[in-house]
This record gives C-alpha cells, structure tokens and sequence, in this order.
C-alpha cells in the first residue's frame, strides 16, 4: 500500500510542477521532476523494461491525442513548443507520468473499462480545466476542448490500463515486486 500512495503523491508534485513550471515560463522544471519521477518509478519495478514500454505508449498515444487537441485551435500552450505542431514536451513528459500510476495508485481500473472510461470522461477535462486556470494553456473554446478530452480520454484510459495490465514490470511471477523490494503492500 505505502507504493502505491508513494505514487500518487509523487504523480501529484510531478502534476503541479509541469503545470506551474509551464505557467512560469520554465516547462523544463517540470520535465526535470517528471525525470526523476520516472526514474525512481524504474527503479522500484522488478521488470523495469515492461514499464518503460507503458511509459514510452503513454507518451506517443498522448502526445499525438494532444498534438491533434492544439491542431483544433482549441487550445493553446504558450510555453514548450520543440516541434511546430506537436504537443509542448511538458504536457508530453505529464502522459509519462501518468503512466507511471497505471500498476500502482490506478491500478483498482484493471479489469473495469467501464469505469475506467467514465474516469477518464471526467477526471482528464478537469485535470486540464485546473491547468488552464493555473495558467499553462489557454481553452479558446473550452466546451469543444472539454468535449474533445472527455471523448479522448474516455477511449484512450480503458486501452491505456490494459496495455499496462499486460506490462505490468511490478509483477514478478504471482507476487508484486515492492512486496520484494521492501515496500509493503495492502
């Protein structure tokens, strides 16, 4: 259990310091965190390649769903452009970080692409909602962009969890990995 909540809160500070940091004008500062982030989530994995595949599928499906969100108009990021077109890198390095919760503290979704699809519909347009308020992104049509997120998300979360499910690098045969890494669990 203490992996898991260790997770969360660290996908919470990762959270806050892309989108501060973008707001700032200093996107790197959360691309810097989201680093040692991934780094330590490796780290503690039994089979680190696996979760570096869910992580690397996090950041290609997300980047390109939000590369065609700023392809709409519908949004705009002021900071973190590296290719024209594309998704600012720190919005692309925030899909690494949430992949990094899909074994661990998002883990309870497996087996529930209902719900995981409902969350997704709902939890993700307010995610970048809070975003746009803190100042990262600008919503030039907010209830097209909310309405393209939710739809996005509600198809991408349920694919994104099984994908993960089938990766998981916190499984070492029948027992989860921070069970022998000294993490306890449950």
């Amino acid at each position: 259990m203490r992996i898991k909540l260790l997770n969360y809160g660290l996908f919470q500070v990762g959270w806050l310091a892309c989108v501060v940091g973008a707001a700032g004008g200093y996107p790197q500062a959360g691309v810097l965190a989201v680093a040692v982030i991934a780094a330590l989530h490796l780290t503690l994995a039994a089979r680190a390649s696996r979760e570096l595949a869910v992580l690397a599928a996090c950041a290609l499906l997300g980047g390109a769903f939000d590369s065609i969100v700023l392809a709409t108009g519908w949004v705009i990021y002021p900071n973190g452009e590296w290719i024209p077109g594309a998704a600012p890198y720190w919005i692309i390095a925030m899909w690494v970080l949430f992949g990094s919760t899909l074994n661990l503290s998002m883990g309870w979704l497996r087996g529930r692409p209902w719900v995981s699809a409902l969350l997704g519909a709902i939890g993700a347009p307010l995610s970048y909602l809070g975003g746009a308020r803190l100042g990262a992104m600008t919503l030039v049509e907010p209830v097209a962009a909310m309405t393209l997120l939710a739809v996005g998300w509600a198809a991408m979360l349920p694919v994104l969890v099984r994908l993960a499910s089938r990766l998981d690098g916190f499984l070492t045969d029948a027992r989860p990995a921070y069970v022998l890494t000294g993490w306890r669990h449950g």
